[in-house]
């Protein structure tokens, strides 16, 4: 089990997007956009603000953001929990798998909350933020499938959460500050 896990990991890192990858991602990334802000703005989750602080703050969060969440969430909800994109498995094994590793990826933020991110905890719990979650998971397992690479789904998710953190006011919900420190 471990050498799969192995191979799915270092096949994911080293495959290459093509630009149709790109394109694709790129496509979903705009359906997610209409549909989450659409969702955000009506129940008044998002709220267009800047995040006020120095832009090595911003610079900061974007590249930490990167890693944790993108690229760890990635490995583990995408890349180790579903077949390989390549796999000569049926429609229905891959789509049971995506509905299972979705799930666990819309639990796995109120349990983080919960345990090792207690700043979180509102946010995380909130329904409106687990309804975007689950349509953000939905898009990058779409858009891993697609690429059969890691890094479409890393950066779809990187650009999401950045995007929320700096302008959509969620650097502000998830710290409920007045942001008078630059850190979290």
């Amino acid at each position: 089990m471990l050498d799969t896990i192995g191979n799915r990991f270092v096949q994911a890192v080293i495959t290459l997007p093509a630009w149709q990858d790109w394109l694709t991602a790129l496509a979903w990334l705009g359906i997610y956009t209409v549909v989450a802000l659409g969702i955000g703005y009506r129940t008044g989750f998002l709220q267009q603000t800047r995040l006020p602080g120095s832009s090595w703050l911003m610079l900061r969060i974007a590249f930490t953001t990167f890693f944790f969440p993108a690229v760890s969430e990635e490995v583990f909800f995408r890349v180790i929990l579903l077949p390989t994109p390549d796999a000569m498995t049926s429609m229905q094994i891959n789509v049971g798998w995506s509905a299972i590793a979705l799930g666990l990826f819309v639990i796995y933020h109120p349990l983080n909350a919960q345990t090792f991110f207690p700043s979180g905890r509102i946010t995380f719990a909130n329904p409106v933020f687990l309804l975007l979650a689950a349509l953000l998971g939905g898009i990058c397992t779409i858009v891993y499938y697609h690429s059969a690479s890691l890094w479409v789904p890393v950066l779809v998710h990187w650009s999401v959460v950045v995007t929320w953190l700096l302008w959509l006011g969620g650097y502000r919900r998830l710290y409920q500050t007045s942001l008078s420190s630059e850190d979290p």
